[in-house]
């Protein structure tokens, strides 16, 4: 039987996927015919780890360590990954949250604290995805086609009480997918956001699992009454990473238990 999310040994660089998301991401990926998937992560020991989970299931995988908030950094990513891979023809822009080093001032009121704690969520969650995407475009221009696929939250669609900076930058990263998409279609490169509510990644699990009682009432705003898994996440990064999406660029899509239905 075709299996119409085989990625036809195309290239991927997946953003801080060390872990959660962007793990199953690059597992989903090893397993539907990537042609090598560059398991990126600002930890190498955590990017390492997934690469070789990636090659004991049968893929092509390469750990790079790189801040995506580092322009030249990401540059020698992509140019690393095309002399040990081939053409990048896929980016997946996961890295996010509150950065690499997230610091206890990062959850305090916006307007008790200054950029340089706002810059914990700009960089990383808009920077970043600049970044990976300007780094990667020049090449896929040069193809004649890519696809870029950033993560972003449902606090950039609706905003989120106590996390107004994320929520701005990530309704600044899903703007700018929309950008990218309608000025490089021409290119026949696809650009689209997957927007995910409460899931069940390394960052917040303990903190759920750790109290049932916050896990019940934060389920109790959710349709489907689970948290997210991450393989939730990775089937929608797939479907848009494959052609069976090559006519859809542009848009941003929930995966988030019906938590909102906002358009």
């Amino acid at each position: 039987m075709t299996d119409i999310l085989d990625l036809k040994g195309k290239v991927a660089i997946i953003t801080g996927a060390g872990q959660g998301v962007g793990q199953q991401a690059a597992l989903h990926f090893g397993a539907h015919n990537c042609g090598g998937v560059i398991v990126n992560d600002f930890h190498l020991d955590r990017a390492e780890a997934v690469a070789e989970e990636v090659r004991a299931a049968g893929g092509k995988a390469l750990a790079i360590q790189a801040d995506v908030t580092d322009l030249a950094a990401v540059k020698d990513m992509v140019s690393r990954a095309e002399a040990e891979l081939g053409p990048v023809e896929i980016l997946v822009n996961n890295a996010g949250n509150a950065g690499a080093a997230p610091t206890r001032e990062t959850r305090a009121p916006f307007y008790e604290v200054g950029p340089e704690v706002w810059d914990h969520y700009i960089r990383v969650n808009l920077y970043g995805v600049i970044n990976c995407t300007s780094a990667v475009v020049p090449g896929m221009i040069a193809r004649g086609g890519g696809r870029i696929v950033t993560v972003i939250s449902d606090a950039g669609r609706m905003g989120e009480t106590g996390l107004e900076i994320y929520s701005g930058a990530k309704a600044g990263a899903a703007g700018f997918m929309r950008g990218v998409a309608r000025s490089l279609g021409r290119h026949n490169i696809a650009a689209n956001c997957v927007a995910i509510a409460a899931t069940l990644t390394p960052a917040i699990e303990g903190r759920l699992r750790a109290d049932p009682e916050r896990l019940k009432k934060m389920m109790s705003n959710y349709v489907i009454r689970r948290p997210g898994r991450p393989d939730d996440v990775a089937n929608m990064i797939l479907y848009l990473s494959s052609d069976a999406a090559a006519w859809v660029t542009g848009q941003t899509y929930p995966v988030n238990g019906g938590f909102s239905f906002a358009l």
